[in-house]
């Protein structure tokens, strides 16, 4: 039987996309009618909104996602809307797409539509359309590179087809994932970072663009990153994307793996006016700045652990840096529609800074009814 109608306000902390995503999804797994109201409020520019004219915003086409995997009922969907009510049915598998028509981040669709798919009742294959390479959102290489391994210690299983690479202001990618359902997912427990053992990366450029950018992003990677690792052979490629994407855009990726499993990365995009060198320098920073806390996620993975910790059948433990406004914001979400309880507290080892945490989780142990 399904749950009683559950009010979220989507005002709170973050103020963004992430209450959305966190409160469909849940929606979508506990058979709970959600309704979201304040939408994006913490914005410049609240509601579901769009970039450019005849696209879906991407966030609406988010929920419209999850709305089609578990065969539900949407309310508020349109264009300036501040409050969503979603009615869940049953989760199925299958074959469902999503496109918001413009550069709207492939990665976030994924993030939203993922643990749906999960508790389906058989294997399912979403066309995801749009930016690949998107500003304020993961790349979908981190998605492949960092996600995914990650994630697959809760016991998901999915692949991620790339097909075409897409970027502001157009779109025009293409992310085809496969995902094979669970019975319930696992906890984890990722508290030992061990010792970096490997850096690599890619730096790109496409479309118009010239090839000396991606060189000169992966110089200054290099030598920013190598003032503080120096005993590692950091191998960052350069490619030159033609038929691979749409439209043109340059960027970079580097990623950093640990003795004990742990990966990290620092991810930068080129924009009009900036400098390639301060593109991989930003990039390199950002990497470094996460391994300096000595934790064993990222700052951008940690916020998207919360889910599945929440579902997971157990206790999972994570050791982090310091603790984002998004994972905060996620926590929040999970511990209001789930009986999930999450409790945050500094590290004391010896190898613990000022700045690393322990996130710890009692999952509630969400059964596949399928299996």
């Amino acid at each position: 039987m399904a749950a009683a109608m559950v009010e979220m306000d989507g005002s709170i902390m973050e103020g963004g996309g992430q209450i959305l995503r966190v409160s469909a999804a849940l929606s979508c797994i506990n058979g709970a009618s959600i309704r979201i109201n304040k939408i994006r409020a913490g914005r410049g520019t609240p509601g579901l909104r769009y970039s450019f004219p005849k696209s879906i915003p991407q966030h609406l086409s988010g929920l419209e996602l999850v709305r089609d995997i578990c065969c539900g009922n949407l309310e508020g969907g349109s264009v300036g809307s501040t409050e969503v009510t979603l009615t869940p049915g049953k989760i199925k598998a299958g074959k469902h797409t999503a496109d918001p028509q413009t550069a709207g981040s492939v990665g976030l669709l994924l993030q939203v539509s993922l643990p749906c798919a999960l508790y389906a009742d058989g294997p399912s294959e979403l066309c995801l359309k749009g930016g690949t390479n998107a500003d304020m959102a993961p790349q979908i290489d981190y998605t492949i590179k960092v996600f995914k391994p990650i994630v697959e210690k809760f016991g998901v299983h999915f692949n991620c087809d790339l097909r075409m690479r897409g970027y502001y202001p157009k779109g025009g990618g293409e992310v085809v994932a496969k995902i094979s359902p669970v019975s319930e997912l696992s906890p984890v427990n990722m508290t030992e970072r061990g010792t970096i053992s490997k850096i690599y990366g890619r730096s790109f450029v496409a479309g118009v663009l010239p090839y000396k950018l991606a060189k000169d992003m992966a110089t200054t990677a290099t030598r920013v990153i190598r003032r503080e690792i120096k005993d590692l052979y950091i191998n960052i490629q350069t490619l030159q994307e033609k038929d691979m994407a749409c439209g043109s855009g340059n960027g970079i990726i580097i990623i950093a793996e640990s003795s004990t499993g742990c990966i990290f990365a620092g991810s930068a995009l080129g924009k009009k006016g900036v400098y390639p060198d301060k593109v991989g320098f930003e990039a390199a920073e950002m990497l470094l700045r996460n391994i300096r806390h000595n934790g064993c996620v990222d700052e951008f993975l940690q916020d998207q652990l919360i889910l599945f910790m929440a579902l997971a059948n157990g206790i999972s433990r994570i050791r982090t840096g310091p603790v984002t406004l998004h994972t905060k914001t996620a926590i929040h979400v999970a511990e209001q529609l789930t009986q999930a309880k999450f409790t945050v507290t500094k590290a004391d080892d010896e190898n613990a800074s000022n700045d690393t945490y322990i996130i710890e989780c009692q999952g509630v142990g969400v059964t596949n009814p399928h299996f």
